[in-house]
């Protein structure tokens, strides 16, 4: 093996390599992602199957004068090891170590961060405008996923680059996958070009024509580049209507013909798009078998991709064996997901129930509007949605669900800390952007049977409910055959106390039950409260508690600000009830990537965190009970 990414300390290193130098870095960068990932976990599919285009892209242009977006930026770890990150490469997801996104704050050369899909085009239309206002030369070029062209804002942007500026690349990663298999009508559109008869040939005229690219030749050979390509009825058109020059398709492995093609597009002045065809996991043959597994994974063994066997169920699969038990019992019940069957665990559903399950791409927005369709005609949708994706359709749950009062169920998987993955993924603002929503029952299950029930308890409302649940696994509590619905808007107390009262939300109820313990061995009577309902909240039982303690505490997975602690205060001061609150959840910031448990450490999500806030009223009360003694 060749040691050239060592040698790689920004990109100006890589313009210094020859093209078959290139092609062993290429090789070299692969067993480094494939050694590294398997100890830290991450995107490694995604990476492997971009490697040669990040190196020509790095190789013809220069960043971080020019700009690269990604689109999802999780396929930036070949970037970031030619951005002079290759020594820390070895941290990356890990606490304190690189992002496993783009961020801007982490490498000059990392121009735009984001995590989730559809971004790219716009903020590189965003780029190439404020470089043409400001009389800029330098590029901008936009690496997206075919999956980014499911999402709605990919062709709002679209609607705009030919209108707004005269130059800006394109470059369509086509691989046919997001996480799991790319969906819907622009899924087929791409494969039919590559499937195309004349594919072939287009494939092999594209390299003799690039080669003849330069000098006089130039505007002959792009003119028969063009009709090449418009010679295949049809995959021009549709960016072509969008007035943008189409490109392709070529293989995107390989490093010669992609460098020369980006040279050539280099010199453009036109908006144009390169559609690059690539292999999800390439390199890695555990990868390109299990590619859905290998979009992003914990720790495996490089040698033969095996993962650490499975333990106890993760509420993601509680959900979904829920859900086929409510479909087995209700034929109205429908399966809606957003491009995320595996990650939400609705491939458990799929199988069982094929016609009443929706896989509508990366398109939250529509998914929701999708969902009140169908809830009009007498359907009952569960869209099953991480907590950090349903941001994108708040719009569409306010007004065409809310609003109607339709009985669609919000199932918002990684609900709290996402860990590893980061600020782009934590779900930790649900509560506050749903909780303003008139019509909608809030739900927040303390275990797996709670969370069972939950679904049987939105299953029979008449309108809109969400439920918020965690990544990974819960206490390991033992599911009944047949849910039960919930009382809405009753809390459970776990216990009964008189001085001070802890509201222990969701997954967050140990901490307030390991807390009680803590303050009985003080003396005081603790009473713990597993709230259930974030919406409607229990305010006989907040009332009440207010009353007859001396101090509130609450503990969230979620920010404070909007956050169930501020609706426990929120009901105390309508009750003109002044008992003090202590609130334990997540501060007014974005939180970093790193180990869940040492980031509630960090931030004081935990006992000793609590303790702290709460120290100055526990004392008081403490005084108060030895003056009457």
């Amino acid at each position: 093996m060749s040691e050239f990414l060592t040698t790689i300390e920004s990109p100006a290193d890589i313009k210094k390599l020859t093209i078959p130098q290139l092609a062993e870095l290429a090789e070299e960068i692969r067993e480094r992602l494939i050694q590294s990932v398997a100890k830290t976990g991450g995107h490694i599919g995604p990476n492997l199957g971009v490697v040669e285009l990040t190196i020509a892209m790095h190789y013809v242009f220069d960043t971080p004068r020019d700009s690269f977006v990604f689109d999802v930026s999780h396929q930036s770890y070949v970037h970031k090891l030619l951005t002079g990150r290759e020594s820390r490469f070895n941290t990356i997801r890990q606490p304190n170590g690189l992002n496993g996104f783009m961020l801007r704050t982490e490498s000059e050369h990392d121009s735009f961060g984001a995590g989730h899909a559809g971004t790219a085009l716009s903020a590189a239309l965003g780029m190439a405008v404020a470089r043409d206002l400001s009389g800029g030369t330098e590029h901008i070029v936009a690496l997206a996923g075919d999956a980014a062209f499911t999402c709605g804002i990919s062709y709002e942007a679209l609607n705009n680059i030919a209108g707004q500026t005269k130059r800006m690349i394109i470059v369509l990663n086509d691989n046919e996958w997001s996480i799991d298999k790319n969906v819907g009508a622009i899924a087929s559109y791409f494969h039919t070009i590559i499937t195309h008869p004349r594919f072939t040939y287009l494939h092999d005229r594209a390299s003799e024509l690039i080669e003849r690219i330069g000098g006089k030749a130039a505007k002959h050979v792009q003119r028969k580049a063009e009709e090449s390509v418009k010679g295949l009825l049809g995959p021009s058109m549709l960016f072509e209507e969008f007035g943008l020059d189409y490109y392709g398709p070529i293989d995107g492995h390989d490093l010669p013909l992609l460098i020369k093609t980006f040279q050539f597009l280099k010199a453009q002045n036109k908006p144009v798009v390169l559609h690059a065809i690539t292999q999800k996991g390439r390199g890695f043959q555990p990868a390109m078998d299990r590619q859905k597994k290998f979009h992003g994974l914990g720790p495996y063994d490089p040698e033969t991709g095996d993962t650490a066997a499975a333990g106890q169920k993760t509420y993601s699969e509680i959900f979904a064996e829920t859900l086929v038990k409510l479909a087995n019992n209700d034929p109205k019940v429908v399966a809606i997901t957003a491009a995320m069957p595996n990650g939400t665990a609705l491939d458990l559903f799929r199988p069982v129930h094929p016609g009443r399950f929706f896989d509508v791409g990366i398109a939250e927005e529509h998914a929701v509007i999708f969902a009140a369709g169908m809830a009009t005609k007498g359907y009952r949708p569960f869209c099953a949605i991480y907590s950090t994706f349903l941001q994108r359709a708040f719009d569409p749950i306010v007004h065409d669900v809310a609003l109607q009062e339709l009985p669609v169920v919000f199932c918002m998987d990684r609900g709290g800390l996402s860990g590893d993955d980061g600020p782009t993924h934590h779900g930790l603002f649900d509560i506050s952007y749903l909780r303003s929503i008139p019509n909608i029952v809030h739900m927040v299950p303390k275990d797996e049977d709670e969370l069972a029930d939950m679904m049987q308890t939105a299953l029979e409302h008449k309108g809109p409910s969400a439920i918020r649940y965690p990544r990974g696994t819960g206490p390991g509590t033992t599911v009944k055959a047949q849910p039960v619905a919930l009382t809405i808007g009753k809390a459970e107390v776990i216990q009964d106390g008189s001085d001070v009262v802890i509201f222990g939300l969701g997954a967050l109820l140990p901490l307030a039950r390991e807390m009680a313990t803590q303050l009985l061995k003080l003396g005081l009577s603790v009473a713990v409260i597993n709230p259930r309902f974030v919406k409607p909240i229990d305010r006989e039982c907040v009332e009440h508690y207010g009353h007859h303690c001396g101090l509130v505490i609450t503990f969230e997975d979620h920010v404070l600000a909007g956050g169930f602690g501020s609706t426990v205060l929120e009901t105390l001061s309508a009750a003109e009830i002044a008992t003090p609150v202590v609130r334990v959840g997540w501060p007014d910031q974005f939180i970093e990537h790193g180990k869940v448990e040492s980031l509630r450490e960090k931030y004081g999500i935990s006992v000793q965190g609590a303790l702290r806030e709460a120290q100055p009223y526990l004392n008081a009360l403490l005084q108060e009970r030895l003056a009457h003694r």
